[in-house]
């Protein structure tokens, strides 16, 4: 077979198939002895397409099922003992074969790439979870993908671009996701607002353009121990909107679960700085992608506790201002996206993961201009200037890495007092350790952001200093996963040129490989990605750097950086083709 024959989706379909399935949690349970379980080939039914997977890239959240089996929230408690999955959610496809109900709308050769969080019907039915992935030689495509609630979750890839940088398109989507999300700029349309007073604002005025002029108005507000006058502020002019009004309980006598919602309250307004208390039980009243203004003009007397697992996984998002206007954090124009000349600071940026936030910031427009990757592994934090620092020098950004453990506390805070006397306009936080988002936390610029991207459980408290969201307009913000759109964007970063998934690859394999793979991931054994060939059955699992003792004339085509390339995956490819 010829490579253009490959990739034309030709060849024979088995009748049997290798499958990593995994039947519960550790490792041990993925497969059989080590080894992928064969399986019959998915028959294909009218509403569904046969998938031949090209490149599937393994992920911490491959990690994640295997310490928790069907505990997993994504699993619903599935029985996997009897009801196996088939993970891998990274990946790239070609259609071989077509159920009728699609003949004319696809077509055997047609590449993809698959959005993963997918919904049907109303429910969360994720690719490489619920739905069988990626860790397999075939995949079956049926109608929660092909049909879902927000359409088609495959995203059609041009014939050119490799299989490797199509199926990272996944994992960097999330990425771009984290610069990309947009706060809400208004109140929530009939949502739910809970104003709060804290002892020292009963001289504080609130004006209220956050319900005057920004034309979109909540269903109910709650009011809880807000001055006298300012209540009745409040009540005159949600009369005239037609807004419910509720006066709770005193907040030491509120249960807020019997008061407000199950879903939560969508905007809570903290007035004054008179209690830190007030704010951990607002946090924990907050909605889904709800948000927490504190107004006040004193710091708070002590640190926040913030449950900063829901920062990251339910998107609760804390913005201020000096009161009293209710709209200061609503209105200001600075989003998400890394300073233009600014700086920012990577925390765990060495990491499979932290390294992407490095060399997205290094290779978007407009980015900025010091970048500081901080990691407490030396080997890895040495691969970082080893593959972007020629890119950064290129284009005149400082790219600075510092190990904190080899530095020590102070000398490693004073440099990055010397580094950012005014502090970082961007802190990533890139290792689910709640002591380094407070860390992080203490080194945020005015007007900066603090950017949870580490997956840390819901329920996980940091100590934060929420003063500074409204003294100095600090803002808290997190992500997880991405969406149909920003996997759009990201392919089209990858197809134009202007973004390179490939260079995250650390580490190739077939098919067999995928457990000692899962293993590294596991283990962090890699400073970038692994990538899984399923199609190919006999390449162990072999990091970059080891491939010219392997597969010289794979190693011939990588860059001049070593990094994985098109042209070093078509030799691969050709080598292992059936002759």
């Amino acid at each position: 077979m010829t490579f253009e024959e490959y990739k034309a989706g030709g060849g024979p379909i088995p009748d049997k198939i290798l499958a990593w399935q995994v039947f519960g949690s550790g490792l041990e349970n993925v497969g059989i002895d080590g080894k992928p379980v064969e399986i019959d080939t998915y028959p294909v039914g009218p509403d569904q397409i046969l998938a031949r997977v090209d490149a599937a890239g393994l992920c911490f959240s491959d990690v994640k099922i295997l310490n928790l089996g069907g505990d997993h929230p994504r699993l619903f408690g599935r029985d996997l003992k009897n009801d196996p999955i088939v993970m891998g959610h990274e990946a790239s496809i070609t259609v071989v074969k077509v159920g009728e109900k699609h003949q004319g709308k696809y077509k055997v050769g047609d590449k993809f790439v698959v959005q993963a969080e997918a919904y049907y019907k109303g429910k969360n039915l994720a690719f490489g979870y619920m739905l069988p992935g990626a860790l397999q030689e075939y995949t079956i495509i049926g109608p929660e993908l092909l049909e879902g609630d927000d359409g088609c979750y495959l995203l059609p890839v041009k014939p050119e671009t490799g299989y490797s940088e199509a199926a990272l398109s996944e994992p960097w989507a999330c990425v771009v996701c984290a610069y990309r999300v947009k706060p809400r700029t208004s109140l929530k349309s009939g949502g739910t607002v809970w104003i709060v007073g804290t002892p020292g604002s009963e001289n504080m005025g609130l004006n209220l353009g956050a319900f005057e002029y920004s034309g979109v108005y909540p269903a109910r507000v709650f009011l809880t121990d807000v001055p006298a006058p300012l209540a009745s502020q409040i009540t005159d002019l949600c009369a005239s909107a037609g807004i419910s009004v509720t006066t709770t309980a005193p907040l030491a006598e509120l249960d807020p679960a019997a008061v407000f919602p199950e879903s939560g309250v969508d905007d809570v307004f903290v007035l004054g700085s008179g209690s830190a208390e007030v704010i951990e039980t607002a946090d924990k009243a907050l909605a889904k992608h709800g948000i927490l203004n504190l107004l006040a003009n004193s710091p708070l007397p002590r640190p926040v506790s913030v449950d900063v697992g829901r920062v990251h996984y339910d998107g609760t998002f804390y913005q201020g201002g000096k009161g009293p206007d209710a709209s200061a954090g609503y209105t200001r124009k600075r989003g998400p996206a890394l300073t233009k000349g600014g700086k920012a600071w990577m925390l765990g940026g060495a990491g499979p993961m932290g390294q992407m936030h490095v060399q997205l910031a290094i290779e978007m427009k407009d980015g900025p201009s010091v970048i500081v990757a901080s990691d407490i592994d030396p080997e890895r934090l040495a691969t970082v200037p080893e593959r972007f620092g020629q890119n950064a020098k290129d284009k005149g950004i400082e790219l600075i890495c510092l190990n904190p453990k080899e530095l020590g506390d102070e000398a490693f805070d004073a440099k990055l007092r010397e580094i950012a006397p005014d502090g970082f306009d961007d802190v990533v936080v890139l290792v689910p350790a709640p002591p380094l988002v407070t860390q992080g936390s203490k080194y945020v610029a005015q007007d900066g952001w603090l950017n949870i991207f580490a997956g840390v459980a819901r329920g996980t408290l940091a100590t934060l200093d929420v003063s500074d969201v409204a003294l100095r307009g600090v803002r808290y913000t997190g992500t997880s996963g991405s969406s149909i759109d920003d996997l759009r964007k990201t392919l089209s970063l990858t197809e134009s040129g202007e973004l390179s998934p490939n260079r995250s690859v650390a580490a190739i394999g077939g098919i067999y490989a995928a457990y000692e793979g899962l293993d590294g991931v596991k283990n962090a054994r890699f400073p970038g990605k692994v990538m899984i060939y399923p199609q190919i059955k006999d390449l162990p699992l072999t990091p970059l750097e080891d491939l010219a003792d392997v597969l010289p004339e794979v190693a011939a085509k990588l860059s001049p950086q070593g990094a994985w390339t098109r042209e070093a995956e078509i030799e691969l490819i050709k080598h292992f083709l059936p002759k």
